[in-house]
């Protein structure tokens, strides 16, 4: 589990609510103020309508589904790490430059990344080094649209919240007005009316803004990666020395995770 994802998100409403109750005047502490923020028409009219209009957006139901469920990746820590893949990246070279490209047919088939494995099994069956190039670059370049894809949803879903809520608070300005010869319910349609911008405010900045940024990092740090392989499988082609890959790999790293790299379980010095 992502603890930074799941700790903003609880840090967020609790600070919130904690700022709906507390009155500074007494310095004391009502949850009876909650209900003032609780109203079913405008949760209806605000979610629901955000909601639905992605829903109207998509291409089927199953996709609104599953963009939907995408959130749970903010939730959930990278599989990916990559010190690691290119710790990888440098034992297969170590195998290539020991044994031919051969050799790593058998070892693709403990590799679980199949972006990785499929790099693999091109250049052992002597694949042109542009033509590897060009087949791993079309998918990553997939990849990043499925990506982008759904993070617009999550976009989009950020600009309905306000749209709708602003939709609720016209709602209830209308009521209001409608009604003005009876002053006592001038005060509960106002309080409905700001309400329903309240809900697409929260949804926008507590869910949607987070969700956004969250998966650009995460797409921008998978396709990072994913060159990183690209690069290192085409070097392992070309036979250079696993020393020199290891120096190319690790000028993808940030300087933390670079200093950190341990270069005894990279490549070795060619005898």
């Amino acid at each position: 589990m992502n603890i930074a994802s799941i700790i903003g998100l609880i840090s967020g409403i609790v600070l919130m609510i904690f700022g709906i109750v507390f009155d500074m005047g007494t310095m004391s502490v009502s949850f009876g103020k909650i209900m003032n923020f609780i109203d079913i028409p405008s949760i209806l009219i605000t979610f629901g309508g955000s909601f639905t209009t992605l829903m109207t957006m998509e291409p089927s139901l199953k996709t609104y589904v599953e963009k939907l469920a995408s959130f749970k990746l903010v939730l959930q820590t990278p599989a990916y790490n990559d010190v690691e893949t290119i710790k990888n990246i440098i034992a297969l070279s170590n195998v290539a430059r020991k044994e031919g490209l051969l050799a790593l047919e058998e070892t693709a088939n403990s590799i679980e990344d199949e972006f990785l494995k499929k790099g693999i099994l091109l250049i052992v069956d002597g694949t042109d080094p542009e033509l590897v190039r060009s087949i791993l670059e079309t998918e990553l370049s997939c990849i990043e649209g499925r990506h982008s894809d759904t993070i617009g949803f999550w976009d989009k879903l950020s600009a309905m919240g306000p749209a709708w809520g602003m939709i609720g608070t016209l709602i209830g300005l209308v009521n209001m007005l409608k009604d003005l010869n009876d002053p006592s319910t001038i005060g509960p349609n106002m309080a409905v009316a700001l309400v329903t911008t309240f809900y697409g405010s929260v949804l926008a900045n507590w869910i949607c803004i987070p969700v956004v940024n969250k998966l650009k990092a995460r797409n921008a740090a998978e396709i990072m990666m994913k060159e990183v392989i690209v690069e290192g499988l085409l070097s392992i082609q070309a036979g250079e020395n696993p020393r020199v890959i290891e120096e190319k790999l690790k000028s993808f790293l940030n300087p933390t995770n670079r200093a950190e790299f341990d270069v005894n379980e990279g490549g070795e010095v060619d005898g």
